[in-house]
């Protein structure tokens, strides 16, 4: 079939463009070194070794002792082993509450709370993270959720520079 307005020159073009292997050729290159690329990547990182914690070996030590006691991550309050929640701040502390179907929902609504109401260091991905995960768990209400959370952000940004932030 040949268009009558090109008289056929179109059908040519397109034969010469596709019976030339160069192009082909050289994408098929690039996608290879694309992948040996990103291959190398995932074996530098696999291999990569692991970094020392930020503290020394006696208070790794301490840490890894079988009476030491927990601590809450936000109040700093030491709590019972066996606890879910802290007495004092009622954040979820416990071992496995993360992993547990009804007691994650805790864990969850402390981290959406924690960007309406707290201090949180308002960088790119912190936002970007809040903005998606809650679209994630309010879907329809998630705007409702953004006005509060642009809220915060704005009150964060008149605090005063020299307090710390959480």
């Amino acid at each position: 079939m040949t268009c009558q307005k090109c008289n056929g020159k179109l059908s040519s073009m397109l034969m010469a463009v596709t019976s030339d292997p160069n192009p082909i050729v050289g994408e098929l290159a690039i996608g290879g070194f694309v992948l040996v690329g990103l291959w190398r990547f995932i074996v530098w990182i696999r291999d990569a070794p692991a970094t020392p914690d930020p503290w020394s070996v006696e208070i790794e030590e301490s840490l890894q002792q079988a009476n030491a006691t927990p601590i809450c991550h936000r109040c700093l309050t030491p709590h019972q082993t066996d606890a879910w929640f802290c007495e004092y701040c009622g954040s979820a502390v416990g071992t496995y509450n993360n992993w547990m179907p009804y007691v994650d929902i805790f864990s969850q609504g402390e981290v959406l709370r924690n960007g309406v109401t707290d201090k949180l260091r308002a960088n790119p991905l912190t936002i970007i993270g809040y903005l998606i995960y809650s679209l994630g768990n309010y879907f329809i209400f998630a705007p409702i959720y953004w006005f509060f959370f642009f809220k915060n952000l704005k009150r964060l940004k008149e605090l005063p520079e020299e307090e710390d932030v959480k």
